[in-house]
């Protein structure tokens, strides 16, 4: 029998084991408490799904239409930041 496909955030919770550094530990706990931790840890693993599939989306793209220039990206940079070319705002 097939499991459910459940996308990211979805289905039901399930305990797994994880190794991470004390360190890190140590830091979220400072933030969200211990019993906060299985909630940043699922919050943090759905923003790196999202960045990795919008890693394959760019990919996607430059393969069908190659990179964007630093003429395009700075333009770009300037529609949505008002940066200037030497990293300044605009404004």
């Amino acid at each position: 029998m097939n499991d459910p496909a459940y996308g990211p955030g979805e289905g039901p919770t399930k305990s797994v084991s994880v190794s991470v550094h004390e360190g890190t530990i140590a830091a979220v706990r400072t933030r969200v408490g211990k019993r906060g931790i299985s909630a940043y840890v699922e919050a943090a693993i759905q923003r790196q799904i999202e960045r990795d599939q919008l890693d394959e989306l760019i990919a996607a793209n430059e393969e069908l239409h190659g990179p964007l220039t630093q003429e395009e990206i700075d333009a770009a940079e300037r529609e949505m930041f008002g940066v200037a070319k030497e990293g300044r705002s605009a404004a």
